[in-house]
């Protein structure tokens, strides 16, 4: 009955099938943790710099985050083509690149990271080094799920799911109690430490080969420009989330911080079937683009596929969304965010096409959309910190502009929220154009 079901769907949409069920099997432990682990130890007034705090390590860890990505494509070519010992001497080469980038990371955050707890009302302790811990396993992990995602071991990588979970639940058991901040970034860490380990086990075939020569002159300067590309584009994305996370924080009160972080915790169920989809999509429009077929019709399923799901989760929320939020931890005080759920949910549908769109491009190793994408990038970030830390520049300009950005500054979530909106439905509306008119 399965193979039947599997040759009915084809390939894609059962590996899809496969990736979500194991996925969402691992949610209900993940759902445990966001929604009653972690509010219960976590106090409202550091709730809501949870996020900031992972935004920051997420930043840390950009430089090998853009080398799995540079060499992506590249570990789908060799594996189609059964190339295991240059594989292997590839991967090797990037585990080498990452002991580096740990360095820099130190010592980005040996500067940067208190000053940046101070403005998200954080006491450091023993965090920056669990931050540095976190940020890099969680960068390194990708080069190993990247190999199993071109080599189509969705199998593997759903049993990765599944038993990362509890890994995750059992680390944060232990370390929460002593420091609840702290604690919730030891489970962060436990999961992708575990997905390296078993990742090894799972490519032992592939890696136990004979490792062939592959680096050349040739080679380092292509890769080296892709490097470069992917780099900047990783810097403009992750100051992008960076800055707009510590926003959320800064500048709003702690409730209302704290209740962003509620709601997401529900809106993030949007990102379950495309972050699904846009993991499976990569290896199958990546051999369609080396084949000279159209990745359209493939990608517009895809996205007509997860706005069915956003809109049907978004249902639920807007009818019974305050009774939803009042059943956990400090409820009575979230209950009051319940509209900001299906708020996001669509801002995540948004990011989802944005998603689907350059995954496809960068498996068809096609780079244009960076071209109108980082400016964007770049123009969100800044404008905010024009917006909201007009106080250090108040002094300089016309006292009619200071009580301009005064009466115009971001105080509340809805506030945010319309700017998450404008700026994701700008990065979303071109790529659909490119979609829809690409010849």
């Amino acid at each position: 009955m399965l193979a039947k079901l599997h040759a009915r769907l084809g390939d894609f949409w059962w590996y899809s099938l496969m990736l979500f069920c194991a996925c969402r099997a691992a949610d209900l432990l993940n759902a445990f943790v966001g929604l009653w682990l972690v509010p219960k130890y976590v106090d409202p007034t550091e709730l809501g710099a949870v996020m900031p705090l992972t935004q920051f390590a997420n930043f840390l860890a950009i430089p090998v985050a853009a080398f799995a990505n540079t060499f992506r494509n590249e570990l789908t070519r060799l594996s189609i083509g059964k190339e295991f010992g240059k594989l292997k001497t590839l991967m090797r080469g990037v585990f080498a690149a990452t002991a580096v980038f740990l360095f820099v990371a130190i010592v980005v955050a040996r500067f940067l990271l208190p000053a940046f707890l101070e403005r998200i009302r954080i006491v450091e302790g023993s965090l920056g080094l669990v931050i540095i811990a976190a940020s890099f396993v969680g960068a390194v992990a990708p080069i190993y799920s990247n190999a199993l995602q071109a080599l189509k071991k969705f199998k593997a990588q759903s049993l990765l799911s599944i038993v990362g979970a509890p890994v995750r639940l059992i680390a944060m058991l232990l370390a929460m109690p002593f420091r609840a901040i702290t604690g919730y970034f030891v489970g962060q860490a436990a999961t992708p430490a575990f997905s390296i380990a078993a990742s090894v086990v799972a490519l032992r075939k592939e890696l136990s080969v004979k490792a062939a020569p592959y680096w050349n002159r040739a080679t380092v300067k292509q890769f080296s420009a892709l490097l470069a590309v992917f780099l900047a584009s990783g810097l403009t994305g992750g100051f992008f989330l960076l800055v707009e996370s510590m926003v959320l924080r800064q500048r709003l009160p702690d409730l209302d911080s704290a209740g962003y972080y509620m709601a997401t915790r529900f809106s993030e169920i949007a990102s379950f079937l495309s972050a699904t989809l846009a993991f499976t999509i990569f290896p199958f429009t990546a051999e369609k683009s080396a084949a000279g077929e159209d990745t359209r019709p493939l990608l517009l399923k895809v996205i007509g596929a997860n706005a069915l799901f956003c809109l049907a989760l978004s249902v639920p929320f807007l009818f019974c969304g305050k009774w939803i939020l009042s059943l956990l931890p400090h409820g009575d005080q979230y209950a009051a965010y319940w509209w900001a759920v299906p708020w996001l949910i669509g801002i995540s549908f948004l990011v989802s096409i944005i998603g689907f769109f350059t995954t496809t491009e960068i498996s068809a190793n096609r780079f244009g959309f960076m071209k109108w994408m980082m400016p964007l990038d770049l123009a969100y970030p800044a404008l905010l910190l024009l917006v909201t830390g007009y106080g250090y520049y108040a002094a300089y300009i016309p006292a009619s502009w200071a009580a301009f950005l005064d009466a115009h500054n971001i105080r509340s979530l809805d506030t945010m929220l319309w700017c998450m909106t404008g700026i994701n439905a700008l990065r979303a509306v071109p790529c659909l154009l490119n979609i829809t008119t690409r010849n």
